[in-house]
């Protein structure tokens, strides 16, 4: 008679490994790392259908850290090697850890392509608008004027915006959130993780010795209630510490305005009502930009569609059903071949 045992609940410490968390004091990837390490037990994941693929940069050190199954690959290259992944095991939970520099820069073209794709991975990328580990070069985010040891009169090119990006590559999931939102990063962690296709997910994230404060602007606690916009889906977009700023859409010019509620007759009824279903509105709510605009924090868009790995699945299906299974030996040994003795 076979007894059925009842899997162990699992703890934050189940995710943890004994490696010593190498990164500097102050470190945004710090708490990032501890909610991660506190909502997958949460979600009632199991480490050993988990795995961290990462590229590398400061971000990349997070499959140490994780006591699941992990990669730590080469530059650039942590979603060529996810998808790959899912592909020989699609029963896998995969999220991709990655950076500004490493998925924006040499990594572009295949955080791209596993984005259009829609292969059902969880994309981390953690924007410190800086390249931290190789010693404060500005990067793909870094702003206009920013000063570097490659940009020492202060950077000329114009940032790329991850979400746009993203959305520019057809995803179907973006969200943001920031590194000390400890409230609210796991809600985004447990959205990304049950959206299926490709997860996109963007953390401001604090470079305290190359790129301190960056994001104090609309981060800071003093000012966060009047410069952070929390999307919630079918609630209209409301902000401020009185609750009385809101984003209306200017029906003649087809662009956001924020308003005053109570100013000029506006009410709440005037105030957009977040549907992340709608593409359009998401595109908008990237290009908003601050202090003109709240930074829009939440998930901007999210609509699901066919996934990649599951077509190919199909597709295999499909084959084999209609030509039988293949013969690997025959298949090598087709054609012109040659013994060596």
């Amino acid at each position: 008679m076979n007894d059925v045992t009842e899997a162990k609940k699992l703890t934050p410490a189940d995710f943890a490994t004994d490696q010593e968390v190498r990164w500097c004091p102050g470190c945004g990837d710090y708490a990032i790392l501890k909610c991660m390490q506190r909502t997958l037990p949460e979600m009632g994941v199991r480490p050993e259908n988990t795995v961290f693929v990462s590229g590398i940069g400061c971000s990349s050190r997070f499959p140490y850290y994780m006591a699941t199954y992990g990669f730590h690959t080469i530059h650039g290259r942590a979603p060529a090697i996810a998808t790959g992944l899912k592909l020989a095991n699609p029963a896998l939970d995969v999220w991709v850890i990655t950076g500004d520099g490493d998925a924006l820069s040499i990594g572009g073209n295949h955080t791209l392509h596993a984005i259009r794709r829609n292969v059902d991975l969880n994309i981390l990328l953690f924007n410190n608008e800086i390249y931290g580990l190789t010693k404060g070069q500005y990067s793909p985010t870094s702003r206009v004027g920013t000063r570097s040891p490659s940009t020492p009169f202060g950077s000329v090119d114009q940032p790329l915006k991850p979400l746009a990006f993203a959305l520019g590559a057809n995803a179907r999931f973006i969200a943001r959130t920031i590194d000390t939102a400890l409230q609210h990063m796991p809600g985004i962690f447990k959205r990304a993780y049950a959206h299926k296709g490709a997860s996109f997910v963007e953390i401001f994230q604090n470079c305290i010795v190359y790129n301190d404060a960056v994001y104090a602007p609309f981060t800071e606690k003093a000012v966060a209630a009047d410069t952070q916009l929390l999307l919630e889906h079918g609630k209209p977009m409301i902000w401020g510490k009185a609750r009385d700023k809101g984003l209306r859409l200017n029906r003649d010019t087809l662009a956001l305005e924020v308003v005053t509620l109570g100013e000029d007759g506006v009410t709440e009824a005037d105030v957009l009502v977040h549907d992340e279903t709608n593409r359009m509105i998401a595109h908008l709510l990237v290009e908003m930009a601050f202090p003109e605009f709240p930074v829009a924090l939440g998930v901007l868009y999210c609509d699901p569609a066919p996934t990649y790995e599951a077509a190919i699945a199909e597709q295999t299906q499909t084959l084999a059903a209609s030509r039988g299974v293949a013969d690997f030996d025959a298949l090598l040994r087709r054609g012109q071949t040659w013994t060596v003795s």
